[in-house]
């Protein structure tokens, strides 16, 4: 008979010399403050590991006699109260000196508020799976640091993501786990009676209640929202058990609770958010909750939806449709009947705000998210381009690089990310380099640090890595019962690590178009690369595949097998459990970074800006950000082939430019050395990494961009609209529909322009003819656009000039309704041009001159 374990606790009491430590440890802010964390690491550095640098958990489980000896030593005292005074400053100062954020948003008046269904900010709070969730958590510790007024929305899973272990035959085991509240940094809501914060919404013709967390990110508050309450149906509880859920209709319901839910907590909190951002379209139903509350208010749907719209800014972050959520019609019907009714629509009404393809096609969360928001970007340059053309269906007839589909590159967040050991590096080296993340010339100056200097910070960066994959390596064959000389043959080359071994790492989610297994293409040759004794290579992987996504775990088999191959043992080296805190080791250990995506199915791809701002050269495709990035001088880049001839050949061309470059320039530029042993042209590449891309792509330079290029404008906007009454959104509510209603009959022609030739000093004078359909002449812009044919034969605009009405009619008696544009042009120059003609509906309360999707070509 097996006996039975029974587990209890025997938590410490906190000295009161020490009572502001529980404080510190709910704040999220030690996972970019080193000074915080080493208050935790320097009372018990292996329980800090043991933990998975959780300080939650870490006061639960330290012994007292440590938590005592620390209370009377004066160093340690010192470093604390200096810690704690530091916090209290921070939390009550505006900013950094010369920060401008306040003069741009107002704290008394103006608050952003950024939903997304993932955030991740460090590992003890697990909530993310991947780069959307690092991306949010990044965003918000920007936010914080340049004292924004701002709060996140999101869901607090109990499960969170799956952690993976990856068995003998290299399948992925998914493990889902119950984290128990009171180990996360977390607090939850409460009234000043000290009642619990709930909101309430209408689930599917069930009441559904919502308890309020939240989570603090230094001066930022993470708001998150938890269904497992006794009160709910059983079924309504497991809503919020599980990231990413499986199944259709518990994926709705996790974004009517992120929505709907979201916009009543920020209500039950008495906030007024007047900057609304969706991270990606799992939110996006918090624009029927916000026209609910402009319907109940008296304002027709149209109106209140434009001006729900009008303070909306929608990030769409994949280029792969399947990325794209979808609800049935049916399934749509189940949950949103009732509610368009409350609105006081027809249901089609609200269906067809969901349509990507056609009447018939399912509500597409994206295409709900730019029907319901005026400001809209993709994640990187070329990602804004495939976005506009994807999403092309909403603008239809206006060509997709003018609709308003922009773009707005990632960035990381500089402090969470940066290395400590690099931190050291730069305050001895570095005058207030804190101060300069977004002065491209000021980082001209990692040239100053002395290359010894530079290239011992980058080995023991390299050798903690290695150190961390010996360990995690060792861990998962032990587990796994393999054999001791397999054990020992795995680890030998990463066991010694002072030896001096090139890696390469390859790190990220597993799925098909990232290509994780394109090094293998060729075999032979990749086993010639990793077995010269003289210049030693590995290569490390890391990453998981969706639980449901079978293709993306057949690459982890794929890559387990080729690891167990003789030829690759030890070279090839695939770690279990990729989570932030093996991240950080990878994208400062490595020596190389690789990415392999299929063009341009790369969003943006942020891990690697995190290796680049670590001094770790980039080796990719050019796809996402590195193709800005990529400088020539900075790592080094391969150029997309055509999928002309098929995706094997496109394979296969790609893959002998990546090993050729690994070959015939990484492997070199690594292992030549100087008279000091130093590898002067990696040396070269790392630094200009450091320098080219800190400022570049720090999320500072993100947020400050998403302030001046989608949150000023969101803030006029709703201003315009939302005044007496949204006035202002019923007037323009009116106008689009008079335009729907009579631009099908919009009508022009050329009725006379210049012949082909003109000399110089002449005008180019041009008269078109314009049947409005009904509308009156202010209603529409009618435009000449001028430029070239570039080498490709496209047309590049060079000037826009707009033509005026004349107040004559058309000299043509068969066209009596048409009104007549004129326009002359002088040109400034002799030569060859090209010109455009089009109009579209202008109205000065348009966010965007192209947002109802009409023009006309003539």
């Amino acid at each position: 008979m097996t006996a039975k374990h029974y587990l209890f606790e025997v938590k410490p009491n906190i000295p009161p010399q020490l009572a502001k430590l529980p404080l510190l440890s709910k704040d999220l802010i030690y996972s970019w403050k080193e000074p915080i964390r080493q208050l935790f690491i320097r009372l018990d550095p292996e329980l800090w590991e043991h933990c998975s640098h959780n300080p939650s958990v870490f006061l639960r489980r330290i012994e007292q006699h440590k938590l005592d000896k620390a209370a009377v030593d004066a160093d340690y005292l010192t470093a604390y109260r200096q810690t704690v005074e530091w916090y209290r400053h921070y939390q009550d100062s505006n900013g950094p000196p010369n920060q401008d954020t306040n003069t741009l948003l107002n704290p008394k008046k103006d608050l952003v508020v950024y939903f997304c269904s993932e955030f991740g900010l460090h590992e003890s709070l697990p909530v993310y799976s991947g780069g959307l969730g690092i991306l949010a958590g990044d965003h918000c510790k920007a936010a914080n640091d340049i004292c924004l007024p701002f709060i996140a929305v999101g869901l607090l899973y109990h499960q969170g993501y799956f952690t993976q272990t990856i068995d003998p035959d290299g399948n992925q085991i998914a493990t889902n786990i119950n984290h128990y509240f009171g180990h996360l940094p977390i607090s939850l809501l409460k009234d000043d009676k000290g009642n619990e914060l709930h909101c309430e919404l209408s689930l599917n013709g069930s009441k559904l209640t919502l308890r309020l967390w939240e989570a603090k990110v230094g001066r930022v508050k993470l708001l998150l929202l938890d269904s497992d309450l006794a009160c709910n149906r059983e079924e309504d509880r497991s809503i919020t058990r599980q990231l990413y859920g499986d199944g259709v209709d518990t994926r709705i319901k996790q974004e009517i609770v992120l929505g709907i839910g979201g916009v009543k907590a920020l209500r039950t909190l008495g906030l007024q958010p007047n900057i609304w951002h969706i991270n990606e379209g799992h939110a996006a139903f918090q624009i029927v909750q916000r026209c609910l509350e402009g319907v109940e208010q008296g304002t027709p749907f149209d109106a209140a939806l434009e001006w729900v719209a009008g303070s909306t800014v929608f990030t769409t972050h994949t280029p792969v449709a399947a990325g794209h959520d979808s609800f049935s019609r049916d399934t749509m019907e189940n949950y949103f009947a009732e509610m368009a009714e409350q609105l006081g629509i027809e249901f089609e009404t609200l269906m067809a705000l969901g349509y990507a393809n056609g009447d018939d096609s399912p509500f597409n969360m994206t295409a709900f998210a730019l029907r319901g928001s005026r400001f809209h970007n993709g994640v990187s340059k070329i990602h804004g381009g495939i976005a506009s053309a994807m999403e092309s269906y909403i603008w239809p007839e206006v060509p997709p690089e003018d609709n308003p589909l922009d773009f707005l590159t990632n960035g990381v967040h500089i402090n969470s990310i940066l290395a400590k050991r690099w931190a050291a590096v730069f305050d001895q080296h570095l005058s207030l380099w804190q101060h300069h993340l977004l002065d491209k010339d000021y980082w001209q100056c990692i040239d100053n640090i002395p290359n010894g200097i530079y290239w011992r910070a980058h080995r023991a960066l390299k050798s903690q890595l290695l150190s961390v994959a010996c360990k995690r390596l060792t861990i998962q064959q032990q587990r796994n019962a393999c054999s001791l000389a397999l054990q020992k043959s795995s680890t030998c080359q990463i066991k010694n690590t002072a030896g001096d071994i090139l890696v390469l790492g390859f790190a990220r989610r597993f799925a098909t178009y990232k290509r994780a297994t394109l090094l293998f293409s060729d075999l032979p040759r990749l086993e010639k690369i990793l077995n010269n004794p003289e210049r030693p290579v590995i290569i490390l992987f890391a990453g998981k595949a969706h639980p449901s996504d079978e293709p993306g775990q057949q690459l982890i088999r794929d890559i387990h097998q080729f690891s167990e191959r003789p030829e690759f043992i030890g070279k090839i080296i695939l770690l279990e459990g990729y989570d932030l805190a093996l991240a950080r080791y990878m994208v400062a250990g490595c020596d190389i970074w690789l990415n392999t995506p299929v063009y341009p199915l790369e969003a943006c791809g942020t891990s690697g800006q995190k290796a680049a701002i670590n001094g770790v050269v980039n080796l990719s495709i050019m796809d996402g950000w590195w193709a800005e990035g990529f400088n020539e001088k900075n790592g080094w880049g391969i150029e997309p082939h055509s999928d002309k001839y098929g995706d094997d050949y496109r394979n296969q061309q790609e893959a002998s430019d990546l090993l050729d470059i690994i070959e015939n320039e990484v492997i070199p530029a690594y292992f030549e050395r100087d008279d000091s042993d130093l590898p002067v042209e990696w040396l070269r590449l790392s630094k200009a990494s450091m320098k080219s891309c800190i400022p570049q792509f720090s999320a500072q330079r993100m947020l400050m961009d998403y302030i001046e290029k989608f949150y000023l404008p969101a803030k006029r906007q709703n201003q315009r609209l939302g005044k007496n009454k949204h006035s202002a959104a019923i007037i323009l509510a009116q106008w689009k529909q008079q335009i729907r209603s009579c631009w099908p009959g919009v009508k022009a022609r050329v009725i006379e322009q210049s012949a082909l030739g003109i000399h110089y000093g002449d005008k180019l004078s041009i008269t078109l003819g314009v049947d409005l359909n009904g509308l009156s002449p202010k209603d529409i812009i009618v435009e000449c656009l001028s430029g070239y044919l570039d080498a490709t034969n496209a047309f590049r605009l060079d000037t826009s000039y707009t033509f005026n009405v004349e107040s004559k009619p058309a000299a043509d008696t068969e066209a009596p309704q048409e009104v007549v544009y004129r326009l002359e042009i002088e040109p400034q120059s002799s030569g060859i041009y090209h010109y455009k003609l089009r109009l579209y509906p202008f109205h000065a309360l348009l966010s965007h001159n192209f947002e109802m999707g009409f023009m006309r070509w003539l």
